[in-house]
């Protein structure tokens, strides 16, 4: 069976900020590649709803696919 994109999810990532860390407060598709990957280095991303969107944003990056956020972005 063919997943589709979860068009909620994408929409989380331009309008849901990180609670903690060097990038508190930062929206989640702006976080930069290098701390993404700093994540994967210790062991991976947190468990639950905030791993799943870090791991999603971390896959469009690293795949080129951020375009598909730019709709959605509020201008």
């Amino acid at each position: 069976m063919e997943q589709g994109i979860n068009s909620e999810i994408l929409l989380q990532l331009v309008t849901e900020k990180m609670p903690f860390g060097k990038h508190e407060g930062w929206l989640l598709c702006n976080l930069p590649v290098s701390y993404l990957e700093w994540f994967v280095r210790k062991g991976g991303f947190p468990k639950g709803k905030l791993g799943m969107q870090l791991n999603t944003i971390y896959e469009i990056k690293l795949n080129g696919l951020e375009f598909l956020l730019e709709p959605l972005k509020k201008k």
